[in-house]
């Protein structure tokens, strides 16, 4: 329902109800079929930013630090995800992860006293494969520079032959425990034939032997160690393989069961959102009410946070000149909201099929643009605010912001028309801020696209490796797990300390009682690719000439049944074959399409074969 406010003798009308990830109302030629999935809770795109949490430890660590830990900070929109999911995902992942690293150093830390600190001689090497590792970086990265490679390769040697040592020595000292002093010969062959020379083969087996055993006795009486320190020293490193195994076995669980497709729209059963605790508590009834409103609270540096990449945005200005048919009429007054009730409808009607053969053929269209969502944002600054809970977020005072926003341009608050296109499970998120302003004659058009691309590979492709993994045999497990045993105890180390610099940071940190902040950071930008599908690339390129070719039109046809003159914004703005349009912008001109031709003032260019020049 339309709603209209009267304020400094301007009337300013509502174009289009609250739109929290639904569409905004019902198209001519029926309802669309909403897909529950496609609810900002229970989209693929929050799916698999919790499955993030889980396999990307530095994305997990994020999420906390700007959700959870900087209470003072607003959240960025969350177009087509639910980022309080994914907060509750990351604070449970990272209570399992704690759990496990704080088992793993205590059966390393226990084990020093319980082996005489014979441990220490495995853990020496793994301490340089961790390093090496370290120094490698992340294995996903395609080119690692020279300097880097070199270091890694012979730390990781180093590291592997001086486990080796370190496997020989613990055999000898269990070859030597017996205390025999000797190998005694071989099944009673003393080493010599009948001639009195020595037996070759037989006598370098009991020679070795003889010295593995003495190394193994002289260990013992130096070290002062037995056989059990020897076997528990060999035995921790298996416990530890196994409770890596099995943390890994959790992970995987929690992506294959409580993150599957089938049960994740289903987020009263998830649990995760069980967690207890006021502080978690608190912020995620905040995160809620903040990340799906329209009142947009932004700080100066990224006031488009949460929306995406910049994708070519663009402005112009024309001089408000009236018809010379209009046979001593004066034009009609032009303002904001005049323009902007020619655009909507426009904008409404991408959502309707063309014509199709029957009416089952047209309800059968799945084209995303059926579920565009258009509605009315008002930005304003978090500067003058006392406290994060003092924002302005009742319907009431949203409404006031926007009947004084939509005609007054101003520099901090602003109003925009939101236009956005989800698709791809909420991968690709196509989104359009559109602000007109009309000031001492003239016409200003401001759009500004923006584009959230797919969520990391790396999540994607999470439950594929948690499938696999859980499917793998025993032998597979182990090998794995027994793979990064070595940095197990590095691993540990790093997850305690981040968790114990979260918590510092929290008691420590005064961001309870702090100023309130604009967001830093968005949860979906921090979890997101930088690329995209080609598939996917056409999808953005096509819902962005439909939305900007259809606010052009709207504002054409607000001009001339106004009483202006258009020519100079068809100028502008013009179609041209294959659905080339020519803006003029900061950059200079740019032409959309193929076998375009741009004529100015100063002079004329061709473009052929680009989709921008």
């Amino acid at each position: 329902m339309d709603s209209s406010t009267h304020i400094g003798g301007v009337l300013a009308q509502s174009f289009v109800p609250q739109q929290p990830g639904h569409p905004p109302s019902t198209p001519p030629g029926g309802q669309p079929a909403v897909d529950p999935r496609r609810l900002p809770a229970a989209s693929e795109a929050t799916r698999l930013l919790c499955a993030g949490t889980y396999v990307d430890g530095g994305f997990r660590d994020a999420v906390i630090d700007q959700l959870y830990v900087h209470e003072e900070r607003f959240t960025a929109p969350s177009l087509g995800f639910d980022a309080s999911r994914v907060l509750a995902h990351a604070m449970r992942a990272r209570r399992v992860e704690l759990a496990w690293a704080a088992g793993i150093l205590a059966l390393w830390i226990v084990a020093i006293p319980l082996t005489k600190g014979l441990v220490v001689l495995l853990l020496a090497p793994f301490l340089l494969l961790g390093i090496a590792r370290w120094v490698r970086g992340p294995a996903t990265t395609a080119a690692t520079a020279v300097y880097r490679l070199v270091p890694a390769f012979l730390l990781r040697w180093y590291g592997r032959l001086t486990l080796l040592q370190a496997a020989l020595f613990l055999l000898a000292v269990v070859t030597g425990s017996d205390g025999s002093g000797g190998s005694g010969g071989y099944d009673g062959y003393d080493g010599y034939d009948g001639y009195g020379e020595s037996g070759g083969f037989f006598d370098d087996i009991s020679t070795a032997g003889d010295a593995f055993s003495a190394i193994g006795l002289v260990a013992q009486e130096a070290w002062g160690v037995g056989k059990l320190e020897v076997w528990i020293t060999i035995i921790v490193p298996l416990l530890v393989a196994w409770a890596v195994a099995v943390q890994r076995g959790q992970f995987a669980r929690a992506l294959t069961q409580e993150l599957s497709r089938e049960r994740f729209p289903d987020q009263r059963s998830d649990p995760a959102e069980q967690a207890e605790g006021p502080r978690f508590r608190r912020l995620r009834d905040r995160i809620r009410v903040e990340q799906h409103s329209r009142l947009i609270m932004y700080g100066a540096e990224d006031p488009f946070c949460g929306a995406g990449s910049p994708y070519e945005p663009w402005s112009l200005s024309i001089e408000l000149r009236p018809r010379k048919n209009l046979e001593g009429k004066a034009p009609e007054p032009l303002d904001n909201s005049a323009v902007l009730r020619h655009v909507v409808p426009l904008l409404e009607a991408l959502r309707v099929p063309s014509p199709h053969g029957s009416p089952q053929l047209q309800a059968a269209v799945r084209d995303r643009l059926r579920e565009l969502e258009i509605d009315e944002v008002v930005f304003l600054p978090v500067d003058g605010l006392p406290e994060r809970a003092a924002a302005p977020y009742t319907p009431e005072a949203f409404e006031a912001h926007r009947s004084g926003s939509i005609e007054e341009g101003g520099e901090s608050r602003r109003h925009f028309l939101r236009v956005r296109v989800g698709g791809w499970g909420e991968e690709i998120v196509t989104t359009v801020f559109v602000r007109v302003h009309t000031q001492g004659g003239m016409l200003m058009l401001e759009v500004a696209p923006h584009v959230l691309r797919p969520v990391k590979p790396l999540y994607r492709y999470a439950d594929r490796v948690a499938h696999r993994y859980l499917r793998n045999h025993h032998f597979g497990k182990a090998v794995w797990a027994l793979g990064r045993t070595p940095r197990s105890a590095g691993d540990s180390l790093a997850t305690l300390w981040r968790a114990l610099g979260h918590l510092w940071r929290v008691l420590t940190g005064g961001h309870a009682h702090a100023l309130p902040e604009g967001p830093w950071a968005s949860v979906r930008q921090l979890g997101s690719d930088d690329e995209a599908s080609l598939f996917q690339e056409m999808d953005v390129s096509r819902y962005l000439k439909s939305v900007q070719d259809r606010v052009a039109n709207g504002v054409t046809v607000a001009l001339r049944e106004a009483g202006y003159e258009t020519a100079e914004f068809e100028q502008k703005i013009v179609h041209v074959a294959e659905g080339g349009t020519f803006i003029e912008n900061t950059k200079g001109n740019v032409t959309v399409g193929n076998n375009n031709t741009v004529t100015s003032k100063t002079f004329t260019t061709s473009t052929t074969g680009g989709d921008r020049g």
